[in-house]
């Protein structure tokens, strides 16, 4: 055998092996990853995973429902609200406005909007890009209430700025959402039909737009949340049910609400990588870090995207969003060429935010393992008080650690649930045992001690209310000084 034909041999059998330890890596990967995910369905999650690593896809896949009554399952083709990865694409759309020729990022709104005030009238589109226009983010109303543009705009320019523009980050939606002021106003087109033109068309994106929809409203995935008053999961319905369907959704557009699948927004992460819908001189602009984030500066805010180190000093693009229901969480680890893109239309909490990540620690850690996503707390504590006499309170937080894998920490909670139980109970039970176990749990907070009083009263415990009450005041909670004086004027 002569040496060109062994050394064929060899590169042949060298490709096969390497084929092989490929497979068996991605299939014990995907392996890890689903059986997370499919243990975490008992527990309510609900939504959709797509891994890719260096341009193969190891994973995508729905998890629990999109459609409970009518028992559709999610799937990587139902379509989910995506939050405030939406903002990338409004990013994308001003930046090839750039690439027209038509803006420059360091254009003033009032370049373009001539009843501009004094105050805003410095403002560039770059500040508005990278949430340092000074603009709170109490500016604008809630998502799904109609609002013109002129409506939008008045409260814009009227409100009080935080901050000097240009000076610190805020987040803000209304900056997101004067960027589609700006962007109708000088291509001529609404935001849905330049969307539609530049970015989702050319990266082939069919079922991702903002209002419309042209595929069967199956797809659509419900939205789901715990009502803890009634004590039930409810089906709040689907954004398109929710969002106006005419222009009065001004303070919507342009900052969040796009609808999108996990096997559009991978194609929209090819079109970034291969050049389709921007030039690489305008990627790397967009994915530059220009102001940071938090105080310890690990995170930087781009155009619509948030930057990142990993722990292994490679470069995290990524955004996420929520409406409240869903929530969408898009990674790329651009260095390591790995996609995680993550929805969820039932958040059970904290861990659902953690998904993505979760699952970047399985990709660039074999050893690392994770526990199931756990029970919406308000939930658990539902469950607990249903198995449970209310004599047995004080056990509720060791039952919380175990199923939270974590320390109960939240002063809100028990007093939420407290009021609502409160308003249910004619004779002391639950309602008063929730507030007396978080005053306790928490007895540096007066807001405690006041609604543990506000129970005592409830329930003509008066001599308890005035213990209650006084500690409130002690705490520095001065709207207890009322009730508390009028208490004891009737000893």
């Amino acid at each position: 055998m002569n040496s060109s034909i062994k050394e064929l041999i060899f590169v042949f059998l060298t490709f096969l092996t390497l084929s092989s330890f490929s497979q068996n890596t991605h299939k014990a990967l995907f392996n890890k990853i689903d059986t997370y995910l499919e243990s975490s369905v008992t527990n309510g999650f609900s939504g959709v995973v797509l891994v890719s690593k260096k341009g193969e896809i190891i994973l995508s896949k729905g998890y629990g429902w999109a459609d409970r009554e009518n028992k559709i399952p999610n799937s990587p083709s139902t379509v989910f609200n995506i939050g405030s990865v939406t903002k990338q694409f409004t990013a994308s759309a001003i930046l090839k406005l750039v690439e027209q020729g038509k803006i420059k990022t360091s254009d003033k709104i009032s370049s373009y909007i001539t009843q501009t005030p004094i105050d805003k009238r410095d403002i560039t589109i770059h500040q508005l890009l990278t949430h340092t226009s000074g603009i709170s983010n109490r500016t604008g109303g809630f998502r799904y209430n109609e609002a013109s543009k002129q409506q939008f705009l008045k409260e814009f320019f009227e409100s009080e700025l935080q901050s000097k523009p240009g000076e610190k980050y805020q987040y803000a939606n209304a900056n997101y959402i004067m960027l589609t002021v700006i962007l109708e106003s000088v291509s001529g087109q609404t935001y849905s039909s330049f969307l539609n033109d530049y970015l989702f068309e050319p990266s082939q994106m069919k079922s991702t737009g903002y209002k419309s929809i042209n595929f069967s409203t199956e797809r659509l995935a419900h939205g789901y949340y715990y009502n803890r008053n009634d004590e039930q999961w409810e089906d709040w319905g689907t954004t398109q049910q929710h969002l106006p369907f005419n222009d009065k959704h001004w303070y919507s557009i342009g900052k969040g609400d796009i609808h999108s699948t996990i096997e559009d927004l991978y194609k929209w992460h090819l079109a970034l990588k291969n050049k389709v819908v921007l030039t690489s001189k305008t990627k790397e602009i967009q994915e530059t870090p220009y102001v940071a984030e938090n105080d310890k500066m690990t995170s930087y805010y781009g155009y619509g995207w948030a930057i990142s180190q990993s722990n292994r000093d490679t470069k995290i693009v990524a955004h996420n969003g929520s409406n409240g229901l869903y929530f969408a969480d898009f990674v790329r680890f651009l260095d390591d060429d790995v996609v995680v893109i993550y929805i969820t239309n039932a958040f059970l909490g904290g861990e659902s935010e953690n998904v993505a990540r979760e699952i970047g620690k399985m990709i660039f850690d074999s050893n690392y393992t994770t526990t199931p996503i756990s029970k919406n707390i308000y939930e658990l504590i539902h469950e607990f008080m249903k198995t449970n006499p209310s004599v047995n309170a004080e056990k509720l937080p060791d039952f919380l650690k175990k199923e939270l894998n974590n320390e109960f920490n939240d002063h809100a909670i028990l007093n939420q649930l407290g009021y609502s139980r409160l308003k249910k109970e004619e004779k002391p039970a639950w309602a008063l045992e929730l507030f007396k176990l978080n005053a306790k749990l928490f007895p540096e907070d007066g807001n405690l001690w006041d609604s543990l009083g506000e129970a005592y009263l409830k329930y003509n415990m008066n001599d308890k209310a005035i213990k209650s009450y006084t500690k409130a005041v002690e705490l520095g909670n001065e709207s207890s000084r009322k009730v508390l004086n009028e208490l004891l004027k009737k000893e």
